[in-house]
């Protein structure tokens, strides 16, 4: 299975990063392990959407994304919540790799979205407008509750998930979805 992991955060000490690479973690111990491929890919050089540079020839940051998620099995985000949506960047990343639209390398692939946040409700309202976005991109997005790690200044240390309960959950979250991506289901429908 290759997984391309994308943190929504371009912060170096993102919450949402370390959610990631904790969520790495259960991807590479679980019963597949061995068939695990984990990319993380770039935001941060993308540049803003603008459809006169949207030619056959992209920019070199966007056509790497394009690429990593073209061969990927499935797709991982991670997302802070900035005035209760997701971030420019991810929403940019995203609308770059939307096109063709409803034939992109998004349409029907397999994705896992969670949050980590200082607030309280750890970023649902940007995980609610995340899976709006995906819906518009056909993206198969797991359907669960919204993982969401709140206070996540309390759950991290040092880019390490220190959270015993959060980890536990997540090690739910990751074998559930790893389950649903395994079983016979058809996500071009």
């Amino acid at each position: 299975m290759k997984v391309v992991a994308i943190s929504g955060s371009l912060r170096k000490e993102s919450f949402n990063s370390a959610l990631l690479l904790a969520a790495r973690e259960h991807f590479l111990t679980g019963e597949d392990a061995l068939d695990v491929e984990w990319i993380e890919a770039d935001i941060a050089t993308i540049p803003l959407y603008n459809q006169d540079i949207d030619g056959d020839i992209k920019p070199e940051s966007v056509a790497v994304l394009l690429n990593q998620i073209e061969h990927a099995d499935v797709l991982v985000i991670a997302t802070p919540e900035y005035n209760y949506g997701i971030p420019g960047a991810l929403k940019n990343a995203i609308d770059w790799v939307s096109r063709p639209a409803y034939r992109s390398v998004l349409a029907h692939i397999p994705a896992l979205i969670m949050s980590a946040s200082m607030s309280p409700a750890g970023g649902v309202r940007a995980q609610g407008q995340l899976k709006q976005v995906l819906g518009g991109t056909l993206t198969a997005v797991f359907p669960c509750p919204e993982f969401a790690v709140g206070s996540a200044h309390t759950c991290f240390e040092d880019g390490k998930l220190t959270d015993a309960v959060t980890a536990q959950k997540l090690e739910r979250l990751v074998t559930d979805f790893v389950g649903w991506v395994n079983a016979d289901v058809d996500f071009d429908d």
